[in-house]
């Protein structure tokens, strides 16, 4: 049985106890915060994050990570394994997968396999976990590629945004939008579609957000109690809590698991977003293998 390192960057939102049960290489994330350098999850944790960009008006700004640090990663890991399987972020939101891919031809290795998940935050976390757990119990790399395109392509994503400041400072939505829709308590509901986040949808305070992202698993997915369902969320705990409980009374899913929204997503979602990420019983997206 060969030996396959799975390489992933810290977008993905994993929580800690998997990526340290797991042989699982968790590349981080730098993120600028008032010209002060932070390595997502390693240096700069969820909770400190947002602390800091609460104290100053500045967007946080991350960087990709290099084709160096990549090519790096990769080397160490074809001494060690005789594969690498990488799960990278959506590259419609991201030049990271064109770091890995550059990485990949630079070194000419045809044992190093690249995904574009078109996934975001626990979605392509989830993809990650569930390839982990088919390494471990022995699958071949061939079978875990072609599970993980499959269950890209189904790939359900569904954001209640709570704060729109970081979508108002980032330029994702104008000034008066953004002030209007705080007046009116309206929550706006986005979704990843093939790799992009798009406007969804719309609700009006918090406590429908739960109910809604209940109904649209109801709606959509695929025999939920054969599923491993994720959920993240940033500074909103209790609701998260209260959405993972219900899910598991209706739903009755394999698993749910659950992580908070760390900085490299946080700098552009911002605080009070939760989401959940499950199969869609249809191909909604085009995931590529390199």
């Amino acid at each position: 049985m060969s030996k396959v390192k799975i390489i992933t960057d810290s977008c993905s939102d994993l929580p800690a106890d998997i990526v340290d049960s797991y042989d699982i290489e968790f590349l981080n994330i730098e993120v600028n915060i008032n010209n002060q350098k932070y390595y997502d999850r390693a240096d700069l944790q969820p909770a400190e994050f947002y602390h800091l960009i609460s104290q100053q008006q500045d967007v946080p700004k991350t960087s990709r990570i290099t084709p160096v640090k990549f090519k790096e990663v990769y080397q160490k890991a074809l001494r060690e394994y005789d594969q690498v399987l990488v799960i990278a972020f959506s590259s419609k939101l991201s030049g990271i997968l064109e770091s890995a891919v550059i990485a990949k031809r630079e070194l000419g290795s045809d044992r190093i396999k690249i995904i574009d998940s078109k996934a975001a935050s626990v979605g392509q976390g989830l993809l990650v976990y569930q390839a982990a757990k088919m390494l471990q119990v022995g699958n071949s790399i061939e079978d875990v590629v072609a599970k993980v395109m499959d269950d890209a392509s189904r790939l359900e994503h569904i954001f209640a945004v709570g704060d729109l400041e970081m979508l108002k400072r980032g330029g994702r939505i104008s000034k008066t939008k953004a002030v209007m829709a705080n007046v009116l308590n309206i929550k706006p509901i986005l979704h990843i579609q093939d790799g992009e986040i798009l406007h969804h949808d719309k609700v009006r305070g918090k406590k429908r957000m739960i109910s809604y992202l209940l109904n649209e698993i109801e709606k959509k997915a695929d025999q939920p109690e054969k599923q491993i369902i994720a959920l993240t969320y940033s500074q909103n705990e209790e609701f998260a809590l209260k959405l993972k409980a219900k899910i598991e009374s209706r739903f009755k899913p394999q698993e749910v698991f659950i992580s908070e929204i760390g900085a490299a997503v946080g700098s552009h979602a911002g605080p009070g977003t939760l989401a959940v990420v499950f199969k869609n019983s249809k191909k909604i997206a085009k995931p590529e293998l390199y």
